[in-house]
């Protein structure tokens, strides 16, 4: 048994978890929860955040019309922040209530956003457009399935521009879903290092078949699918080139096959893991 301590607002908890050697899938141990990226690592991270800082909250938009074209507008080849600042404009020009025309989506993508105190031009403007002026046109209807959030992302599939990540991501953030996986490359990274992704495998061609192992193994680890891909997503993303750096990784192709190697493990930053006992 392995134990560790996490340090709360009002004392210590202590977690256990099964030794390193147990196997939580075929080929998967648990591994040491000091020993970044195991999925002991993991679970300690997401425990860690639920007593230090309360479930993560993953909604952009206030209603599924504005979090569709959040997502939309985020993604493939767009950085986090130009796409936020996209999402952004069109919700304080007070179009994502209605249906606008793509060429009222157009005007507004194609005047510079200002991020991070410069001005930059948003990619893809006139597909992303359409897109999103098909997605609202759809939505207003009110047909949209909310029982569960694999039925909202098969819904979502139909829709242009909407793949499996993105319908995805749409259903995790507005209903907390737990029966989907957003697996961008930070999440196939990790699957692959810890043995529980075939590395013959790709998002590209095998989505569905990658979900399910993602969602048995957060079963398997006792935690929802939705908090173990936030976390996972947080501490990569957030400091991604020492991340790859430390995992022997280069940075993802913009295009094309999405495929990731093996990185090696890493220990864990005593900060992040409070107290290994």
């Amino acid at each position: 048994m392995q134990t560790a301590a996490i340090l709360g607002p009002v004392g210590v908890m202590q977690l256990e978890l099964p030794p390193a050697s147990e196997l939580l899938l075929p080929g998967v141990p648990w591994g040491r929860v000091e020993g970044f990226p195991t999925p002991a690592y993991w679970a300690y991270q997401v425990m860690s955040k639920r007593v230090l800082g309360g479930p993560p909250e993953y909604k952009l938009g206030h209603t599924l019309a504005e979090e569709v074209a959040a997502c939309l507008l985020g993604g493939h080849g767009i950085p986090a922040a130009v796409g936020i600042a996209a999402f952004e404009r069109m919700r304080e020009r007070d179009v994502l209530a209605d249906t606008p025309t793509e060429g009222e989506l157009l005007t507004l993508l194609e005047e510079p956003l200002t991020v991070h105190g410069r001005a930059v031009r948003y990619r893809f403007a006139k597909q992303k457009a359409r897109y999103v002026s098909e997605a609202l046109q759809r939505l207003a209807k009110g047909d949209a399935p909310l029982q569960s959030g694999r039925a909202l992302r098969d819904w979502l599939l139909e829709l242009n521009g909407i793949g499996p990540k993105t319908a995805s991501w749409v259903a995790r953030n507005w209903l907390r879903a737990d029966d989907v996986a957003i697996l961008d490359i930070h999440i196939l990274r990790v699957g692959v290092a810890i043995g529980l992704f075939p590395k013959n495998l790709t998002v590209e061609r095998h989505y569905f078949a990658l979900e399910e192992l993602f969602l048995a193994l957060s079963k398997r680890m006792g935690v929802r699918a939705s908090e173990l891909d936030a976390v996972i997503w947080f501490e990569m993303a957030r400091s991604p080139l020492s991340i790859q750096v430390m995992l022997g990784n280069k940075l993802p192709a913009t295009s094309g096959s999405t495929k990731v190697r093996a990185p090696k493990q890493r220990h864990a930053n005593p900060a992040q893991t409070s107290l290994l006992i």
